[in-house]
């Protein structure tokens, strides 16, 4: 920090003090002023006259008022408006004491609105101006009279100009700290967004992968001792969902890697085109599922491709839990229109439990995703006995709306 930054630093810290230097200057200058006469020959002439004790007087009183300026400004150019009408009607014209009025004048136009800057300037400007020119010992014409207008309008305008290039500034202050404050929250938002993408992605694998893992180890523990040849098969899937649980978890955690990290993942995330290798992992646990497709080979979206695959995965996982043995599941991905609907239906039996209603997030991932493409989702049992889940995703989503329609 340079010395005048410092030293303007430490003025703005004690107002009071720096208004108290400004007052003795403008008292220097009007006491100056007061020497100086004009002289026809030389233009002006130090020392030509005296200021008289009264002009002194009113030239100490204006110079003290201007110390309490910035506390009431209207006051102090009220006050010193009419010391210097006192010196103009009785006083020498010539001593300044009009120049603590001026300064008084810039105070309230750097503080307050234009409207009121300019009744205030030309109420200050007429009333000296008129007094000096109907009462004062000079000829209307004089100079010296002429003069007051020129210093009054100066220092409305300075005032004036002062106060805009502070509102400028401050509103430039403003718009930075909002942009600031936008750019924080919108980067909180996509943080919590992603988060809570990864969240669901992760619950989506681990819930399916462990699910089948659980049914095939439970097989294989029931038939070990009797048929070690379809343990070993049920072993055999236990192996084959753990591999595709480790992939599946590798390649989201590795959403969490920076773009130059090495081994960073290239797979493409899972979509409906592995929808019968789905449907078999649940076959193989000992889940029937039929799958039925009318989507008519549409390219989707990867947001939307992404969602009916997590969707019918958790489905059918849910199926698998709930369902209770002997159940059978039904998947359908019909196109309708500018939409893709996604059904899955179980029969479950008669002693399977009731779905879950407050534990679990299985159902508010689907909700959660179907929501974020713009989509509908209904969940429930249905007549009977078992369950349906019905989705409805949009093609045309947020991120492909500024691209070709699908």
């Amino acid at each position: 920090m340079s010395t005048l930054e410092r030293a303007r630093c430490r003025l703005k810290a004690h107002p009071l003090a720096l208004d108290a230097a400004i007052a003795a200057v403008v008292l220097l200058c009007m006491i100056a002023g007061s020497f100086v006469a004009p002289d026809g020959e030389h233009g002006m002439s130090w020392g030509a006259r005296t200021p008289d004790p009264l002009s002194l007087l009113l030239m100490v009183l204006g110079a003290a008022a201007l110390v309490l300026r910035r506390r009431a400004p209207k006051a102090v150019l009220a006050v010193t408006g009419v010391l210097s009408v006192i010196e103009s009607v009785t006083g020498d014209p010539r001593a300044p004491v009009a120049m603590s009025a001026v300064i008084a004048l810039y105070t309230v136009a750097s503080t307050t609105d234009r409207p009121t800057t300019w009744r205030v300037g030309l109420l200050t400007m007429t009333v000296l101006t008129a007094a000096a020119m109907l009462a004062g010992p000079l000829p209307w014409y004089a100079q010296e009279n002429l003069a007051i207008v020129a210093w009054t309008g100066i220092g409305a305008t300075a005032g004036d100009a002062v106060r805009s290039r502070r509102a400028f500034i401050q509103a430039i202050r403003e718009r930075a700290e909002r942009a600031e404050r936008t750019r924080e929250e919108e980067a909180r938002r996509r943080v919590a967004e992603e988060r809570l993408r990864i969240a669901r992605d992760l619950h989506d694998v681990v819930a399916h992968h462990i699910a089948l893992v659980n049914v095939q180890a439970g097989v294989a523990a029931h038939v070990m001792d009797k048929r070690p040849d379809q343990a070993k098969e049920a072993l055999g899937h236990v192996r084959e969902a753990s591999r595709s649980a480790l992939n599946e978890l590798r390649a989201t955690v590795g959403l969490l890697r920076q773009s130059d990290d090495p081994e960073a993942p290239t797979e493409p995330a899972p979509g409906l085109s592995r929808l019968e290798e789905l449907a078999g992992t649940f076959r193989n646990a000992g889940l029937p599922v039929e799958v039925a497709r009318a989507d008519a080979d549409t390219d989707l979206p990867a947001a939307v491709d992404l969602a009916a695959y997590r969707i019918i995965q958790e489905a059918l996982t849910n199926a698998q839990k709930h369902a209770g043995p002997g159940a059978k599941a039904e998947v359908s991905v019909v196109r309708v229109g500018s939409n893709i609907e996604v059904t899955v239906l179980d029969d479950g039996s008669d002693n399977a439990p009731e779905p879950a209603t407050g534990g679990g997030h299985g159902l508010l991932g689907m909700r959660e995703r179907v929501t974020a493409l713009g989509g509908t989702l209904t969940t429930g049992p249905r007549y009977g006995r078992g369950f349906r889940v019905h989705a409805i995703l949009p093609l045309q989503t947020r991120t492909t709306a500024q691209g070709e329609p699908v």
